[in-house]
């Protein structure tokens, strides 16, 4: 099985817990996803396989991609990604994989194509504080002094300053699983995701430390009302 499919991001959307809180969750549509390619383990001992989703007319497609998904006996489709998987051999092309992946409490890292914000200021894209904003300062936005005169006699490498800010390919990582609709194949997580309405995403499972799933703490809520009768104060 693949660690990751891929998805398009719906919309935002509110989740409201047993307890009556309401926690705000992106709307993501995940696969169906098709199987193109494989790659088995090089000297590294990675391999992969090459998902692509959503489908798209053949009008719109150049020949040597048709004949890519040709071979793979499907019809073409508009994005198209690597995903690590643990056995190549299990895994053919023109194979499909469905949302069910995944599951309820899951953590997955959703990246994608960050919203472009074309040219920006430094306060913008950086944070800065700016300069004082009296009458008399004339340094409310600038960057002011860039490096020293006599040691380095350069500006460092890495200075933050004024420039393209936005359209990057960003990872969230350890958002929750909330909900799995297996027959929309919609899926709702946690917080926000890259990227603006009807931008493409790779759902990914989260490889680093994992928090307490709100759904479990929702269970064990419920569990003690039914005990006890009191419903949990908000905190």
């Amino acid at each position: 099985m693949p660690k990751g499919l891929l998805g398009k991001k719906i919309g935002m959307s509110q989740y409201f817990t047993s307890t009556g809180d309401a926690i705000a969750a992106t709307l993501i549509e995940v696969g169906p996803c098709i199987a193109l390619q494989i790659k088995t383990k090089d000297k590294d001992g990675y391999s992969a396989v090459q998902l692509g989703f959503d489908k798209k007319s053949k009008k719109t497609t150049k020949r040597p991609e048709l004949g890519h998904f040709k071979k793979a006996k499907t019809e073409p489709l508009r994005f198209i990604k690597e995903v690590a998987i643990d056995n190549a051999k299990e895994i053919k092309p023109g194979q499909q994989f469905f949302i069910d992946t995944f599951k309820q409490g899951d953590f997955v890292d959703i990246s994608g194509l960050s919203i472009g914000k074309g040219f920006q200021g430094g306060m913008k894209r950086w944070h800065w504080h700016g300069g004082g904003a009296s009458h008399g300062s004339m340094t409310h936005r600038r960057p002011g002094s860039i490096g020293a005169s006599a040691y380095p006699s350069r500006v460092l490498k890495g200075q933050h300053m004024p420039g393209h800010m936005g359209n990057d390919w960003v990872t969230v990582q350890n958002l929750e699983v909330m909900q799995i609709n297996k027959d929309s194949n919609l899926m709702l997580v946690k917080g926000a995701v890259p990227g603006s309405t009807g931008n493409y995403l790779v759902i990914r499972k989260a490889i680093k430390g994992k928090k307490k799933p709100v759904h479990k703490q929702e269970v064990k809520a419920e569990a003690e009302v039914k005990a006890t009768g009191k419903k949990e104060p908000k905190k």
